[in-house]
């Protein structure tokens, strides 16, 4: 079973439902850490990040773990290397190609099978699990999803800002796993909001289905 958490870059989405999953003794499933993974092997391996076939081929082999949170990619702790902004900005390119997406999607289906998840990620109550039954959509304003990531990256927010257009526009255009709210997710503005006001709100949705 599944709690599906979906929404842009730096509206909460980690934070919160790493938070959640803790306070319903769920397991943690960060999906963006996944293509993060496929980004940084394919800059390692100088792979043109824009190359469907070669990328697609590297996913398809990428031996990839998440023990106690953490990531482990070929025995070695990534959990760091994978959030600078190099390796972000070409995880958004990676993941537009089917063949990568259709690699990590099925490793993503194996683990919701095997237990319950809150897991966040872009496409997670659309396409990886479209029948969960709780899906939420956490989104902010510009400006404070800029602020958020620049806190975390150390960028001057003017430049997040900038980039982050450009990363929504790929994600929402792409063919494949399109950003979108699904039909019915339940939509949550986080912009002003404490972590915990949010991660109250997911979690009394929940007591409400019957799942906690």
């Amino acid at each position: 079973m599944v709690i599906a958490i979906d929404g842009p870059a730096g509206a909460g989405k980690s934070t919160v439902a790493r938070a959640l999953a803790e306070r319903l003794g769920f397991t943690y499933l960060d999906s963006g850490a996944m293509y993060r993974s496929v980004a940084l092997a394919t800059l390692r391996a100088g792979t043109d990040p824009d190359d469907p076939a070669a990328v697609a081929a590297l996913a398809a082999e990428l031996e990839l773990s998440f023990p106690d949170g953490g990531v482990i990619v070929g025995g070695e702790d990534v959990t760091e290397a994978i959030r600078t902004p190099e390796v972000s900005a070409a995880a958004s390119r990676v993941s537009v190609h089917p063949g990568v997406r259709t690699a990590m999607v099925e490793r993503q289906r194996a683990m919701i099978h095997a237990g319950d998840y809150v897991a966040e990620g872009r496409d997670i109550g659309t396409v990886v699990s479209p029948d969960a039954p709780l899906k939420v959509f956490l989104t902010a304003s510009p400006e404070e999803r800029a602020r958020r990531r620049a806190a975390e990256t150390g960028e001057h927010t003017r430049e997040v800002l900038d980039s982050q257009a450009s990363r929504d526009e790929r994600d929402t255009s792409r063919e494949h796993g399109a950003l979108r709210v699904a039909s019915d997710a339940v939509e949550l503005d986080t912009t002003g909001l404490e972590i915990e006001e949010v991660v109250g709100r997911i979690a009394e949705l929940a007591r409400e289905r019957g799942l906690k």
